[in-house]
């Protein structure tokens, strides 16, 4: 323990001393820091999902250093410091486990979910909707699934997962009516009222939309540069293959990937 706090208590030396002695970093502000904790959020996002453990050591301490740097800003401002932050997630944390740290009983995870929700909304006066607290900048993706996540914590949701399979074919079917009316409009409607219940299923069945798509992602372009790799070989042009030239390729990627 002494080890891990003699290291944080360095690092917010070394961020004193850079706010007051490096130009760049007095330059910063709370804004111009925001699109760079994001990129530094998505560079952790992709370590977690290439299992790279040293990068994500690395993507944390750069995440780390921008807590600190939001927090000495803070304290500049006189309007909190590192000590507030710390036991501002201390004493929610506390609070809102209270299977832990009092006398509430839970069965599982899912009870843990539906009181931190409850928690959540008592902790302001219960005047707060319970969407309130879904940041408007997440992507769709990410946004859709936290949305039902917080449905879900109230007790909005499917008695059994399997139901979710009976909207999916409702929203297929309607996706495809509209297809057949041609109204552009619509069909992206049912589009997104598709995507929305895939994403209901995958939180149902315990799996990330966003990691699961991101896995296609990049199966999708590692099968797609052994295509480009193995005719630039042959000396072949990829735009004069046909489809069916290209998928026996494409499947010997897939072979290839099994073995």
């Amino acid at each position: 323990m002494n080890d891990k706090l003699t290291a944080f208590a360095r690092l917010l030396e070394i961020m004193d001393e850079l706010r007051e002695k490096c130009p760049w970093d007095k330059e910063q502000t709370l804004e111009s820091l925001r699109k760079l904790t994001i990129e530094e959020t998505y560079e952790l996002a992709d370590s977690i999902l290439n299992n790279d453990l040293n990068g994500i050591k690395k993507e944390l301490g750069d995440l780390m250093l921008h807590i600190v740097f939001y927090a000495k800003i803070g304290s500049e401002k006189g309007a909190f410091d590192m000590a507030d932050v710390l036991n501002s997630i201390n004493e929610k944390l506390i609070y809102r486990h209270p299977h832990v740290f009092g006398e509430v009983d839970v069965a599982n995870s899912r009870e843990v979910e539906q009181n931190w929700e409850t928690l959540k909304l008592s902790e302001k006066g219960g005047n707060t909707n319970v969407l309130e607290g879904v940041p408007a900048a997440l992507p769709a993706l990410v946004k859709a699934n936290r949305i039902q996540e917080k449905a879900s914590g109230v007790g909005f949701d499917w008695e059994y997962r399997e139901q979710v399979w009976d909207k999916v074919k409702e929203e297929i079917q309607e996706l495809s009516d509209e297809i057949d009316l041609v109204d552009q409009d619509k069909i992206e409607g049912e589009f997104g009222d598709l995507f929305f219940a895939m994403v209901n299923a995958a939180r149902l069945y315990g799996i990330d939309p966003e990691t699961a798509l991101e896995r296609t992602n990049l199966k999708f372009i590692k099968r797609f540069n052994f295509l480009e790799s193995q005719t630039l070989q042959k000396g072949i042009d990829l735009k004069k293959m046909t489809l069916a030239e290209m998928d026996v390729i494409w499947d010997e990627a897939k072979r290839l990937e099994r073995e």
